[in-house]
């Protein structure tokens, strides 16, 4: 066994888990922050521990822009009494907050989110059937909810996990079908060597667009995001799925939701923006300095998607069950499946 290789995975991992949960933490106060200014108010503001406002100016503006909020957040998730009724199916109730989260930091795995330090590839593990493992795990995340609707014994979760189970399953043939043009052109299902494709022959948004717009939708209804929050949605369900979990098992649920943004938002700038790369940047030959640059690309190109994800949640209303339905089928799966003839017609017609 080759340690040192072992090690620098085991880095990477640390890092990686690392990135997410704070991009996790600090993605709910941005979610507060943009529905308040979308909303006229004022957002968190107020919580801050006694020695950070001791600091000069700096405590209060930290305080202000509600930077400890998270911290607050956390500790309160810890310290409320962990609940489990009795009439619920308890290994089952136990076991779905973790299947739920767990996809999302999988996914996350063959995500190349740099491009070298030194000679060491920025990601955790290169597979030459990148975007099939992608597709293969994320179908994983619909049990947990399922599991989770299953265990608690009550209609409203029950109903919950119905119809995520749904609406995931239906706009995962879509998002699926909406890559398949993406290699064909490029001619490959590594995600790295994707990326080093469109460094030399630009982003393949402007290739397949129709493509973009169909996995920027259906990763929505994957996420179990408004307009598609339909498993969840507390007018009609109290809160679907999670109405039963309280504490750390209720947190988890709501980790694997921004965790799967952020891996959603990470397969769009992988797949169509380029990943790391920027027009007229080309890779380093080991360049420390320039890798970092890369990672720095990378991350912004992925917060942009994820202020996108917060936006429309707070600017667009929820469908009903029976247009997401008819979206998923009748729209989104024809419009792939023209989609990807027609792209295998012009590269057929090219090389005649």
């Amino acid at each position: 066994m080759n340690w040192e290789s072992l090690l620098i995975s085991l880095v990477k991992v640390v890092c990686v888990f690392g990135a997410v949960l704070t991009m996790f933490a600090y993605a709910v106060l941005a979610e507060r922050k943009i529905s308040a200014w979308i909303q006229g108010r004022v957002g968190p503001n107020r919580t801050a521990p006694p020695l950070a406002l001791k600091i000069p100016i700096l405590g209060r503006l930290l305080q202000r822009w509600g930077i400890f909020q998270p911290l607050a957040d956390g500790l309160k998730a810890f310290l409320k009494e962990d609940f489990t009724p009795n009439y619920v199916r308890k290994t089952y109730f136990w076991l779905a907050p973790a299947i739920a989260m767990a996809p999302a930091f999988l996914v996350l795995a063959v995500i190349p989110f740099g491009s070298k330090l030194r000679d060491e590839p920025m990601v955790i593990a290169n597979l030459n059937v990148g975007i099939l493992y992608t597709f293969g795990i994320v179908s994983l995340g619909v049990y947990g909810i399922v599991l989770a609707g299953y265990a608690s014994n009550s209609k409203y979760p029950f109903l919950g996990g119905i119809r995520s189970s749904a609406q995931m399953i239906s706009y995962e043939i879509a998002m699926g079908m909406s890559v398949i043009p993406l290699f064909l052109i490029v001619g490959d299902l590594n995600l790295s060597e994707v990326i080093r494709w469109q460094t030399g022959n630009g982003w393949l948004i402007f290739y397949s667009p129709i493509s973009f717009v169909i996995f920027l939708i259906s990763a929505f209804a994957e996420t179990n995001r408004l307009p598609f929050d339909l498993p969840e949605s507390e007018t009609e369900l109290v809160g679907g799925y999670h109405t039963e979990y309280s504490s750390m098992k209720f947190a988890l649920f709501f980790m694997g939701e921004y965790a799967a943004m952020i891996a959603a938002s990470a397969m769009m700038v992988t797949l169509f923006f380029g990943g790391w790369t920027l027009p007229g940047l080309s890779e380093p030959a080991g360049s420390m300095a320039v890798g970092l640059l890369h990672i720095g690309i990378f991350l912004a190109k992925l917060l942009f998607f994820m202020v996108v994800f917060i936006w429309v949640r707070w600017m667009l209303p929820r469908f009903r069950y029976d247009q997401l339905m008819d979206l998923g089928w009748r729209r989104f799966i024809p419009l792939a499946l023209a989609n990807i003839l027609v792209t295998a017609v012009v590269l057929w017609a090219r090389t005649r």
